[in-house]
């Protein structure tokens, strides 16, 4: 309970700084993970069951979250030729530069882990990863692989 307890109040810290960072782009820390995401899109467009899928959020959440940052004009959506009550949603230009700009504020901040070493933040992401793993967040490395595996999922 006290490992669960103690997570649990790291991620609501967590979050709230990072949302005050996030702020001035009238920005939450889920909306920006949607712009992340979306900037990866190697098509520029995904689904939205796939943006949930990728975010580990609900259908509901996803459609608040892209409607509102439709809302501000930066993401755009269309229909999804592929399925017929589906949307597609992309990154806008101005999407794209104030989730550059919210990133380098971000990595000033250290994502909110300043006060904690290069060493003891990979020994944090060790010890979580069995748990992320078991929960489907990405794939677990291949034994046969010689080099560790990185992270590619979002955190």
């Amino acid at each position: 309970m006290a490992a669960v307890t103690s997570i649990m109040r790291a991620q609501q810290i967590l979050l709230s700084s990072l949302d005050a960072l996030l702020r001035p782009y009238e920005l939450t820390f889920a909306r920006y993970e949607a712009l992340v995401l979306l900037s990866f899109s190697r098509s520029g467009y995904l689904p939205m069951r796939v943006i949930g899928e990728r975010l580990m959020v609900h259908p509901t959440s996803v459609t608040n979250i892209i409607s509102r940052l439709s809302a501000q004009g930066l993401v755009e959506l269309r229909p999804n030729p592929a399925d017929g009550r589906g949307k597609l949603a992309s990154i806008t230009p101005a999407g794209r530069s104030v989730m550059e700009k919210a990133t380098k504020d971000l990595m000033a901040a250290e994502f909110g882990l300043g006060e904690y070493s290069a060493a003891e933040l990979a020994e944090m992401f060790s010890l979580l990863r069995g748990l992320r793993v078991a929960a489907g967040d990405f794939a677990a490395p291949d034994p046969a692989d010689a080099a560790p595996a990185t992270d590619t999922a979002a955190p």
